[in-house]
């Protein structure tokens, strides 16, 4: 008896739902109780992942990824571009105050995008883009810091380099610059085949 598709993308989002939790408690207890931990944020099936280098205060605040200006920002550029924010998930490579980049935090990453299964990463900033780079993702190669131009990460992931959205926010030229390398985001979801 065939399963229907509805049922097995239910199984496959309770699946994710309950792995993204786990890695968010690993975190925690890795991160102790002294240090404020954030998390990644949005649907944990997305078609798209927005990656920064590291949380803002407003983030560690709230404890989530992309809350502040540049969530904002961003919620406003994605409807700009008629992206539906519901097919986004938001993250940092480090993950709680006084991370460091080390293995454990580039074990983290890779876990998410095997979690998340990305068909585009939005790749935010050069520490970001050196970080990605440095982790041992089946048959990625390196993302090229070329601005707006959306490049191959792996055989099924794409990846769309961008400038640091929380250091682009101040300054109308860095506003921009940002916003002429985010819109390719609006092209490539425009030309995403339905589902």
């Amino acid at each position: 008896m065939a399963v229907p598709t509805d049922e097995i993308y239910e199984k496959y989002l309770h699946k994710a739902i309950s792995e993204i939790n786990d890695l968010g408690d690993e975190i925690a207890r890795a991160a102790g109780e002294r240090a404020a931990t954030v998390l990644g944020s949005g649907h944990p099936l997305a078609d798209v992942l927005l990656l920064k280098y590291s949380p803002q205060e407003s983030e560690f605040l709230e404890g989530v990824a992309f809350y502040g200006r540049a969530g904002q920002a961003i919620l406003k550029s994605l409807q700009r571009l008629q992206v539906d924010p519901m097919a986004v998930y938001g993250t940092n490579c480090l993950k709680f105050a006084g991370a460091e980049p080390d293995e454990r935090a580039r074990a983290w990453l890779t876990r998410e995008l095997h979690i998340v299964q990305p068909k585009l990463v939005v790749v935010m900033g050069e520490h970001a883009l050196e970080f990605l780079n440095t982790i041992e993702f089946p048959l990625s190669r390196p993302v090229q810091a070329t601005e707006g131009e959306i490049q191959r990460f792996t055989p099924t992931v794409e990846a769309l380099y961008v400038p640091d959205v929380d250091a682009s926010l101040d300054e109308q030229s860095e506003k921009t610059r940002f916003w002429n390398a985010f819109k390719s985001l609006g092209d490539w979801w425009a030309a995403l085949p339905p589902y």
